[in-house]
């Protein structure tokens, strides 16, 4: 199974293809260099297999990468960087 995380601007969010088919997305708000991340969503064909935890990791390496930061309003994502706090250094207060 190969993972691709990609951002569709156009909708606000980051998608993730599980073998060249959509599988899940994350939904953002863009506030400047800050993206408030409101909802998670992954197919119902691919819970429980790591997608949506790949799905925010994706996301999460390219806004670092890029230089930006994140409010994560949405639980998935904000659980995730509790587990995760290698991302905690992301995260800040709604602009």
């Amino acid at each position: 199974m190969s993972f691709l995380v990609e951002e569709n601007p156009a909708k606000h969010r980051f998608e993730i293809l599980v073998d060249d088919a959509l599988a899940g997305f994350t939904a953002y708000l863009p506030r400047g260099e800050v993206l408030v991340f409101t909802h998670t969503e992954v197919d119902d064909r691919y819970q429980g297999q790591g997608v949506g935890a790949a799905l925010v990791r994706g996301t999460l390496d390219q806004v670092r990468a890029r230089g930006g930061r994140v409010v994560p309003r949405c639980p998935f994502v904000a659980a995730f960087i509790e587990r995760h706090p290698e991302y905690a250094d992301l995260v800040v207060d709604a602009p």
